[in-house]
């Protein structure tokens, strides 16, 4: 039972959502939690009240909207008096631009390019926010709620906002580290029990089996990974099955890693920073991901910039990030966030592993694709990229696609060239190396 005082300051915070979005006025910067902590109670009740028109100019900050926000703040009728300023783009922001494109209308969409282990501090000092609203565990016997899923932002966001709203649901996981909040901090909280979203997981294709292969290979005994959501890294994971003592550093916790864990192929035993203790910031999986993390003291959250800081990440000896691109130039150049001529998602926290893991003691940097996109008709390897660099070719060290491996590192730019071209699906191999002599790269 929490003490007495706990309870009662939690009884003075608590009102219904309705109330709790009213205190958030018209013009105000508010942040939106992550993924899984977006909270649906909330930001319904303060989409009603954009419709209503009893409030408008709210400005909205966020990575990685779900279908919670899809059905209210981010919905079509009210984005012009809820503004989305989205730092990691998704479906949901994808739609709102092809309608405002379809209805030759202003975007309504504002973009922000920062990286992940960055966000924190753009939010806080250079945007300014004063608002969050997430969802949270249950306050526990000392008076803290868990961050659950979703340390990342949040926690930061929470120590200098004006206004920390939250969403109490009985289903979000509590977990440790350095992940919680008082509620003598707290400016309201709204009890809301709902099942947390789930994600599915995406069915692999022969290709991500082949690169899974390729890249456990590469991955030593001991070694700490970060891995990122889908199926290309759900079969770097199922690849894994037969290493032993590995351990966890990671913005994501992936229902692989999870799975690699319960099977004790992930100990985190000889990990040389927060050592017996897997890292991460955020989570997004299934129901029983969730459930693994609930209570689970192998495992701590923190916040994004301390996760992603490069710094912290090469404090793990033979640490192994894997990262996925959109497009790699012959230079070595990724693209991993803009296709056909728009913003597709956003850099998040791809710099910063490659650089951290690079800088580990026998640590590597991977970048993986598919060789070709658009069922075969595309090659992911090309001369120029479409979009932004997201990853310098000065950083990128390993690449491996279903064709193989190369390790750009100490290679010239011809070297390079011809060891991606060697990457590449062999229908486009012809037309890469006449583009490679028509840059003068051999």
């Amino acid at each position: 039972m929490p003490d007495p005082a706990h309870a009662s300051l939690y009884a003075e915070r608590l009102m219904t959502a309705g109330q709790a979005a009213a205190l958030i006025p018209s013009g105000a910067r508010v942040v939106m939690g992550l993924g899984v902590s977006q909270p649906p109670a909330l930001l319904k009740a303060l989409a009603d009240r954009a419709e209503a028109g009893e409030v408008e100019g709210i400005n909205l900050y966020y990575l990685l909207s779900t279908a919670i926000a899809g059905d209210t703040v981010l919905r079509w009728e009210v984005v012009d008096r809820i503004r989305p300023h989205s730092l990691f783009h998704g479906a949901i922001e994808r739609r709102l631009e092809a309608r405002a494109a379809e209805e030759r209308r202003p975007n309504p969409v504002h973009f922000i390019p920062t990286g992940f282990q960055q966000t924190p501090r753009v939010l806080c000092e250079e945007v300014g926010v004063d608002t969050l609203v997430c969802t949270v565990s249950p306050m526990d016997e000392d008076g803290f709620f868990s961050f659950g899923t979703n340390t990342d932002y949040s926690l930061p966001v929470s120590r200098t906002a004006k206004r920390v709203i939250l969403e109490v649901n009985p289903h979000m996981p509590r977990v440790f580290g350095d992940c919680t909040v008082h509620v003598s901090q707290v400016t309201a909280v709204v009890e809301h029990a709902a099942s947390l979203l789930e994600i599915p997981k995406a069915a692999s294709q022969p290709q991500d089996r082949a690169i899974g292969a390729i890249i456990a290979g590469m991955v030593e005994e001991g070694a700490t990974l970060q891995m990122g959501i889908g199926a290309l890294p759900d079969a770097v994971c199922d690849a894994l099955k037969d290493h032993r003592d590995l351990g966890i550093h990671t913005e994501m916790l992936t229902p692989g890693l999870v799975e690699l864990m319960r099977a004790g192929v992930i100990t985190n035993a000889r990990k040389t920073s927060h050592p017996g203790k897997g890292v991460f910031a955020f989570s997004m999986g299934d129901r029983s991901t969730y459930d693994f993390l609930d209570g689970n003291r192998d495992l701590e959250a923190h916040p994004v910039s301390y996760v992603n800081d490069p710094a912290v990440i090469a404090r793990n000896a033979r640490m192994i990030s894997v990262n996925a691109t959109l497009q790699i130039d012959l230079s070595g150049a990724c693209c991993s966030e803009y296709l056909n001529g728009r913003q597709f998602t956003a850099s998040g926290g791809q710099l910063d592993f490659v650089r951290g893991a690079y800088a580990s003691q026998g640590g590597r940097s991977i970048i993986a694709c598919h060789s070709t996109a658009a069922r075969g008709t595309v090659s992911r390897i090309v001369a120029r990229l479409d979009g932004p660099v997201t990853t310098p070719r000065n950083d990128v060290h390993m690449v491996v696609t279903e064709h193989g491996h190369a390790n750009l590192k100490g290679l010239t730019t011809a070297e390079r060239a011809r060891a991606l071209v060697g990457l590449a699906d062999p229908q486009f191999r012809d037309s890469l190396e006449r583009d490679a002599r028509e840059a003068g790269l051999f």
